[in-house]
């Protein structure tokens, strides 16, 4: 049977980051990609110009269009930036018997807010506990826990335990925006915590990497894999993904990761 995973998310003109970068990360992994889109953004590597949100009746009927035809095998939740937004792709994917691999996409990588204040409360409380895994970065995961930004390997996976103990099935904390030789992940399942670790690369096209790492989470999920082996399989897709994307020229700012690098050189 074709592997199928659902991204709904907003859009992204530029094309690095949102519904864009999840579909090109599921058809990278062997993996068929549909969508349901939550918002459509004016944006491009300098940052975000222009929001407007979809219905949230909209919204749902894409979610129901895709689950009651398609087999989807796995759920990737991004940008959901209002409480009524939350609301609906919440009640569709319960309806559905799905649990997301939830990127709780508060700012973008240019700065730009991407969730209204008002609907941090709700994504605590609808989608978290709803996810089989929320992937946030430090800031965001900071934010969800009510704790300051883990400044080490022991505050971070301390903030993967809390998210845990809020609902979610799993925690993964990134350390993207850390310091250090190495680029660390806190896995946390409830059971077992890991240490993923990769070496930190020099590159400033870092544009859509949490859409990019969700996505190939769930994509691995899509094609059968267990949770940790496909967060094990989404980090080191990423980080090839991000020393090829190095090689890449577009946009006068923050370019996007190079989701075809097998396929093509930079």
């Amino acid at each position: 049977m074709t592997a199928i995973a659902l991204t709904v998310a907003g859009s992204d003109s530029g094309g690095g980051a949102g519904i864009q970068a999840d579909l090109k990360t599921f058809s990278a992994l062997g993996v068929f990609g549909t969508s349901a889109v939550t918002a459509v953004t004016a944006q491009n590597t300098l940052g975000v110009t222009a929001v407007e949100d979809v219905s949230p009746a909209v919204i749902a009927a894409q979610i129901d269009a895709v689950c009651t035809d398609m087999a989807v095998g796995a759920v990737k939740v991004g940008m959901v930036s209002r409480v009524e937004t939350i609301e609906a792709v919440a009640d569709r994917l319960a309806r559905h018997g799905l649990r997301p691999v939830l990127d709780p996409v508060m700012v973008a990588t240019s700065g730009d807010r991407l969730l209204k204040a008002d609907a941090i409360g709700a994504l605590k409380a609808r989608l978290l506990p709803l996810c089989l895994l929320a992937t946030p970065n430090l800031p965001e995961a900071a934010l969800l826990t009510g704790t300051p930004v883990a400044a080490d390997e022991a505050a971070m996976a301390a903030q993967a335990h809390a998210l845990v103990a809020a609902g979610a099935g799993a925690a993964l904390v990134k350390g993207g925006h850390g310091d250090g030789d190495a680029s660390v992940d806190i896995f946390f399942d409830g059971v077992e915590t890991l240490r993923l670790a990769a070496p930190r690369l020099a590159t400033g096209n870092t544009h859509g990497t949490g859409c990019t790492l969700s996505a190939a989470v769930a994509a691995g999920l899509a094609r059968g894999l267990l949770l940790r082996a496909a967060v094990r399989e989404a980090k080191d897709y990423l980080h090839a993904a991000l020393a090829a994307g190095a090689g890449l020229s577009i946009g006068r700012g923050s370019g996007p990761v190079h989701h075809f690098h097998r396929w093509w050189p930079a």
